[in-house]
């Protein structure tokens, strides 16, 4: 068949600028290419040329940054182009666009976020989208909840494909190549025999940077050898400065701990600091559709504290892999989890090696190219039997997973996301200043908590200090 893969209008594929939904389509093709022409479509790069064919998969850009922008880049070239299946990443508002174009071509609609939710499309639209696709992939069963509470006649339409994870990329320190990794990455930053914990993502308060940070002194009263490493930056491979950015840093200044923020890391050397770590937490504070870091932690034979938040827990098995905070906003929480890891070397040692055994056994790449193709061959039927564009096929319903065994059936194949490839509105309206224009609250305790103001302040030079009382902040990153 010929197939068309539609990307997100933000970053470019191959993933040269980060981004999870990049990430996965670069970790499948090598293995669907050999089965189907296809043609990835993207956002154009000043580092990538607008068309090019490698490694027998084409490549078409067109101008994004904005999704009007993007789809009418699309509607342009798809008019010359004829393809049986379109394979649409995390954007219904495309849907009808390209439904338009190529009228009796298959649509397959793989959502990574809560993107039918009404601040991002209209009802008449999601609705058309429903109708028009044929088939909807979710990366974890949240956002197929999150789909059906609001379309309930995509139910029939759905089907959760967790994503993978190179495990041959993403190693433990107690392999050969983990280990040579751990002590370049050791002996680059002086860190020694300390042990470190590593949170990788965006700098965005809904991910929760602040809230790890606020727990490292109290952690650090009975672990005074830890150390924190923040991993990311504001937006994939930009380093500019907004409140927050600096609010983390000068907040890290205050650490009675060392804290290393690397910036942007490219995804080719990320792995690096997986291997470097000893236990890894993610404290998103809002609904995530499931972050692709807990496959690299697993991969990496690292232990894992998340949060209870969208469909992070799905993968992680209490006390066996990780642990689930249930309570997001209290650093407490968190400084206990992560202390009962640290505190007991053998224990974190098994649960790093049981969360690589599942990363082996059920979120490597082959599965996923595995459950995509499934998903094509049942297109490819229902080209040949002249089946109705539109009518989907009912999944058979799976058994809620067994968390405590996760004895996840075959068809019931996992979700992918997060670093997500999108911001969620507190992180799309960050209000940026210039570094040198920031100034650097004076220290306080560590207890006290500085926050950013989602609007922009009159004077952006003004910090602004919560209250202990933090919850209505917590909604509005949760929302």
């Amino acid at each position: 068949m010929k197939v068309a893969i539609v990307c997100t209008e933000k970053l470019p594929v191959p993933p040269i600028r980060g981004g999870a939904i990049q990430t996965y389509i670069a970790g499948a093709l090598p293995s669907l290419k050999g089965r189907h022409d296809i043609t990835v479509f993207g956002r154009s790069d000043p580092d990538l040329p607008d068309r090019e064919t490698v490694e027998g998969v084409r490549y078409i850009r067109v101008p994004g940054g904005l999704l009007e922008t993007y789809r009418d880049g699309l509607a342009e070239v798809f008019q010359d182009e004829k393809f049986d299946v379109i394979h649409i990443f995390n954007r219904p508002r495309l849907v009808r666009t390209l439904r338009a174009a190529v009228p009796g071509a298959r649509l397959i609609l793989s959502m990574h976020n809560d993107m039918f939710k009404t601040a991002k499309i209209d009802r008449e639209e999601g609705e058309e989208a429903v109708a028009q696709v044929d088939k909807i992939i979710t990366i974890s069963d949240y956002i197929g909840s999150s789909i059906t509470a609001d379309y309930p006649e995509a139910a029939p339409k759905l089907k959760t494909i967790y994503s993978g994870v190179d495990v041959n990329r993403f190693v433990p320190a107690s392999t050969s190549a983990g280990r040579k990794l751990r002590d370049e990455i050791r002996a680059e930053h002086n860190l020694g025999s300390r042990k470190l914990v590593m949170f990788a993502g965006r700098l965005s308060a809904n991910k929760g940077a602040d809230i790890l940070l606020q727990a490292m002194p109290i952690l650090a009263k009975k672990h005074s050898d830890v150390a924190l490493v923040l991993v990311g930056s504001k937006w994939f491979s930009d380093n500019n400065v907004t409140d927050y950015v600096a609010y983390v840093r000068a907040l890290a200044q205050r650490m009675p701990v060392p804290v290393i923020t690397t910036g942007f890391v490219h995804p080719e050397e990320i792995h690096k600091w997986f291997s470097a770590a000893d236990v890894f937490v993610c404290p998103s504070q809002w609904e995530e559709p499931l972050a692709r870091v807990h496959y690299e932690a697993m991969a990496a034979g690292l232990p894992i504290v998340t949060t209870a938040r969208g469909g992070n827990p799905e993968i992680i098995e209490p006390g066996k892999n990780g642990y689930v905070i249930q309570n997001p906003e209290d650093p407490q929480e968190f400084a206990d989890r992560i202390s009962e890891i640290l505190s007991n070397s053998s224990s974190a040692k098994a649960m790093g090696a049981h969360g690589r055994k599942l990363a082996e056994a059920r979120f490597v790449w082959s599965r996923v190219v595995s459950d995509i193709l499934s998903v094509w061959t049942e297109m490819e039927q229902s080209i040949a039997s002249g089946a109705p564009l539109g009518l989907g096929t009912a999944e058979t319903t799976a058994p809620e997973a067994d968390h405590d065994s996760m004895e996840l059936i075959a068809d019931e194949t996992v979700a992918e996301t997060e670093i997500n490839d999108e911001v969620t509105a507190d992180a799309e309206e960050v209000f940026e200043v210039e570094e040198e224009e920031l100034i650097i609250p004076e220290p306080e305790p560590v207890e006290k908590i500085y926050r950013f103001t989602n609007n922009p302040p009159s004077n952006p030079k003004i910090w602004i200090e919560s209250s202990a009382n933090t919850q209505n902040r917590r909604k509005r990153r949760a929302g």
